[in-house]
C-alpha cells in the first residue's frame, strides 16, 4: 500500500474518531462508554497508520530525519497516543475533539511540506535517548497546556454564572485540575531528564546554534518547577495554575519549534 493511501486512511480514521467523540459528548444521555470505546478504537487505528508513515519518512537510510514537519508529526502522534491511553481512565473525550484533527493536520503537513534534518545512524545512544525524552516531555506538557485551556473555559463559565452548553462536555473542575497537575508533574520530571542528557552533548552553545533552545528549555523547566512548588507550598490553583502552565508551554514551544523554524526554514541550516 502506498504512503499516500496510508496517509489518507490515517487522516480519515483521525477525523472519524474525533467525530465519534463529538457525537458521544453531544448525546451524553446515550451510552457514553460505548462511544468512548469506539472513539479509542478508531483513534488507535489512526495512530497505527500514522506510525507506519512516520517509520518510512523518519527512519531513512542516512539516519533519523527530524525536520520540523517530521518532528511536528511525530509529536502530534505521541500526543494522540497519550490522549487515548489517558481516556481509558480519565474523562478526556473533550480534548480528543480538538487533538485528533490536529494530529491529522500535522500528518498532512508532513506529507505536503517534507523537511530534512537528519541525525546520523551512528549518533550516540545518549543523544537518541535525549531526543526520545524531549518528545515525551513535549507531548505530556502539551496535553497539560490543552487541559489548562479547557480548565480556563470551565472556570470562566463558573465565575460568570452563565454556564453555556460547553459545560456539559467538560469534567468537574476538581477532576480537570487534578489531571492538569498529574500531566505537568510527569512532564516536568521527563523534561529535566531530557535537559541533563542533552547537556552532555553540548560543546559550544553558539557554534551548535543551541543558545536559544537551551535557555528557553531551561526557562520552561523552571516555570513548571515553580508552579509545582507553588502548588505544594501555597496551594496554587485556578487561574494562577493556568497562567504558569501556558507560560511554561509557550517557552518550551519556542525552544523547539521556534528554533527549528529559524534554523531550517529561514537560515536553511541543518
Amino acid at each position: 500500500m502506498s504512503g499516500l493511501i496510508i496517509t489518507l486512511l490515517a487522516i480519515g480514521f483521525y477525523l472519524a474518531a474525533a467525530s465519534r467523540a463529538a457525537l458521544g459528548v453531544l448525546r451524553s444521555r446515550s451510552n457514553p462508554t460505548s462511544a468512548k470505546r469506539q472513539m479509542i478504537g478508531l483513534g488507535l487505528v489512526a495512530i497505527a497508520l500514522h506510525a507506519s508513515v512516520l517509520y518510512t519518512t523518519t527512519l531513512t537510510e542516512a539516519g533519523v530525519n527530524l525536520g520540523i514537519s517530521n518532528a511536528a508529526s511525530l509529536m502530534a502522534c505521541m500526543i494522540a497516543l497519550f490522549l487515548l491511553l489517558g481516556c481509558l481512565t480519565q474523562p478526556l473525550e473533550n480534548l480528543s475533539i480538538v487533538l485528533l484533527p490536529t494530529a491529522a493536520i500535522a500528518l498532512a503537513f508532513e506529507r505536503l511540506f517534507p523537511t530534512q534534518h537528519v541525525l546520523p545512524q551512528n549518533a550516540p545512544f545518549g543523544l537518541q535517548l535525549h531526543i526520545l525524552l524531549s518528545v515525551l516531555a513535549f507531548s505530556l506538557l502539551s496535553l497539560g497546556a490543552l487541559q489548562a485551556l479547557a480548565f480556563a473555559v470551565a472556570d470562566h463559565q463558573m465565575r460568570a454564572r452563565r454556564p453555556l452548553g460547553v459545560m456539559r462536555i467538560l469534567p468537574p473542575l476538581e477532576t480537570m485540575e487534578g489531571l492538569l497537575f498529574q500531566l505537568i508533574r510527569a512532564g516536568f520530571y521527563i523534561l529535566g531528564l531530557s535537559l541533563v542528557s542533552g547537556l552532555m552533548f553540548v560543546h559550544d552553545l553558539f557554534a551548535q546554534h543551541l543558545v536559544h533552545k537551551t535557555v528557553l528549555s531551561i526557562l520552561a523547566w523552571l516555570v513548571f518547577g515553580i508552579l509545582l512548588w507553588g502548588r505544594y507550598r501555597f496551594g496554587w490553583r485556578g487561574r494562577t495554575a493556568i497562567r504558569w502552565t501556558l507560560g511554561g508551554m509557550a517557552s518550551l514551544a519556542l525552544a523547539y519549534f521556534g528554533t527549528k523554524m529559524v534554523l531550517e526554514v529561514i537560515l536553511h541550516r541543518v
